[in-house]
């Protein structure tokens, strides 16, 4: 993974303080566009890049979804062109982690690890991490043949054996997607019945290449050649104890996402599961404070619809800061 950080501080103290007009707490697709558009408006917009440079869409090794890029583009190589745009109009992007942020009142206030910032306006596009299993191989083998996001990787798996852990929405959704490509997909759920809807729960059972391992687990992704690629997984039953061992050439893990929202706790209105709640035009329940990508999203979560909602949010800000200095004025 390869990007510049032109805005990366090294000697600033607890105590500096910096105002800008616009601070955008994230660096993927989201927080990137909405740094490009607000460069664009001339609000010089901070990026503050969180731990992840280019947010999960830089886990991604090849998308091959993204208009303009017909063979498909590297997730590392994506964000750094954002990032590039971005700051040709003026952006700076700052390797730096937000720790804490008070919205009681205007400037908002974010303390990060090298310094405060006094915002103007707000920009929350911290993303959503996908749930992992925490079990040995997974980490190892994540982009080698583990992946969260079926949309993103399922044409890698054409005529190959897959399987899908998880019972909900997302895991028949997923599963019946990677049909299109896979020779075979397996289910494999920890209890005896699914979470899903009837209309999805009924497409999978009538789907031939479809199979259920019920009253399992996944306790290890397994690489028995030592190539650095998936072979199988490791199975238990959580009713019986048996263990098993099932061949397949990918994982796709959906067990859930975690929206990266806790340091909003109790300023900010959110709906079930931790996302942010906003309007269509990405204006939360905080004025001055807009939202945009996973941390908002639980639905779509492609790169394509985050980068929209953060281009809205930063038009959006741009029209609130404009208020205002008319109403000044």
């Amino acid at each position: 993974m390869s990007f510049s950080l032109s805005g990366f501080a090294t000697s600033s103290s607890s105590s500096d303080q910096k105002h800008v007009k616009v601070l955008v707490l994230g660096s993927g697709p989201a927080g990137l566009a909405a740094a490009l558009y607000a460069a664009r408006a001339e609000l010089a917009p901070v990026v503050l890049t969180g731990m992840e440079l280019g947010g999960q869409a830089a886990l991604t090794h090849t998308i091959e979804n993204y208009p303009g890029f017909p063979e498909g583009v590297g997730g590392p190589q994506l964000g750094e062109l954002f990032q590039k745009q971005a700051e040709r109009f003026g952006a700076t992007v700052e390797f730096n982690t937000a720790q804490a942020v008070d919205l009681s009142q205007r400037p908002f206030k974010v303390s990060t690890d090298n310094g405060d910032y006094l915002a103007d306006s707000l920009i929350i596009a911290t993303g959503a991490r996908p749930n992992h299993l925490e079990i040995p191989g997974e980490y190892e083998l994540t982009g080698k043949g583990v992946s969260y996001c079926a949309t993103c990787d399922g044409w890698f798996f054409k005529d190959k054996k897959v399987v899908v852990v998880g019972g909900g929405d997302s895991a028949l959704e997923e599963g019946l997607f990677l049909t299109r490509f896979a020779s075979s997909v397996t289910i494999i759920h920890r209890r005896e019945s699914l979470r899903a809807g009837k209309v999805l729960q009924n497409r999978a059972f009538n789907d031939p290449k479809v199979h259920f391992v019920w009253n399992s687990i996944v306790t290890e992704v397994l690489d028995s050649g030592g190539a650095g690629k998936v072979t199988g997984v490791a199975l238990k039953n959580v009713q019986t104890g048996e263990t098993s061992t099932l061949e397949t050439d990918g994982v796709f893990i959906f067990i859930g996402h975690t929206p990266n929202t806790q340091m909003f706790e109790g300023q900010i209105e959110m709906r079930d599961g931790g996302y942010i709640v906003s309007n269509m035009h990405m204006e939360t329940n905080v004025p001055g404070v807009f939202v945009a990508g996973e941390v908002a999203d639980n639905h779509f979560r492609q790169v394509i619809t985050s980068a929209g909602m953060g281009a809205a949010a930063a038009i959006q800000a741009t029209h609130f800061l404009e208020k205002e200095e008319a109403i000044k004025a």
